[in-house]
């Protein structure tokens, strides 16, 4: 059973906010990461490389935790405990470009506007509000 994000906070999921992915290291360490997100309704999306730590530690341990601070508010927060229900990389890229639109106003285009370099595919995380918890 999934938890509803209340509308009253809805703004911090859909506007231009950098969220805090909280992972879990194989050694029982917290990562804490920096990431774009968006939500569809259902799924809290996220964008990453299978490079990444928190790829890493999605796939072994899919239980996470985002946080959103309000910028214009500090006491007021969205915090979500959730579960990565999929990683795929169908849409990796169309969903890097939706997420880069919305954070930058231009799309991310790789290999075009970045210096010559290996990129890795991009994966799409999809995950499932288990508890929310809000302030302000």
């Amino acid at each position: 059973m999934g938890a509803n994000i209340p509308d009253s906070h809805r703004d911090l999921l859909d506007g231009a906010i950098i969220a805090a992915l909280a992972t879990l290291m194989p050694d029982g360490q917290i990562q804490v990461t920096p990431v774009w997100c968006n939500y569809d309704g259902a799924y809290v999306i996220v964008n990453a490389t299978a490079d990444r730590q928190k790829h890493k530690n999605m796939v072994e341990r899919p239980h996470v935790t985002l946080m959103m601070v309000d910028p214009q508010n500090p006491f007021r927060y969205l915090e979500i405990r959730g579960v990565v229900e999929v990683i795929t990389a169908e849409g990796g890229g169309e969903s890097m470009n939706e997420l880069s639109l919305l954070y930058t106003g231009k799309p991310k285009r790789y290999g075009i506007e970045a210096p010559p370099r290996e990129v890795s595919e991009r994966l799409v995380y999809k995950i499932k509000p288990l508890h929310v918890n809000f302030s302000g």
